[in-house]
């Protein structure tokens, strides 16, 4: 089962506020999807997946300037989460 930074249980639905990423998810990536990514912390977000490992996953979706959409989906340990009432 998921959880939060205080314990309290993540379940698909579940609202959580992104407090932090993983520096490792950043390291490889360019510059863009970098400040994308750092953008959604402090953002809230509808949990959409817990997965056999009971990980918290996240989506969101942008619309570029041609018109179409890019998405990043971030699985997330409890430390990096919180449940927002």
């Amino acid at each position: 089962m998921a959880s939060d930074r205080d314990g309290r249980p993540v379940h698909v639905g579940t609202k959580v506020r992104l407090l932090e990423i993983a520096p490792f998810l950043t390291r490889d990536l360019p510059v863009d999807e970098v400040h994308e990514l750092e953008a959604m912390v402090g953002e809230v977000f509808e949990v959409y997946e817990v997965d056999d490992d009971g990980t918290a996953w996240i989506e969101k979706e942008w619309r570029d300037e041609d018109g179409g959409y890019r998405s990043h989906s971030l699985a997330l340990a409890a430390n990096e989460i919180e449940v927002v009432e």
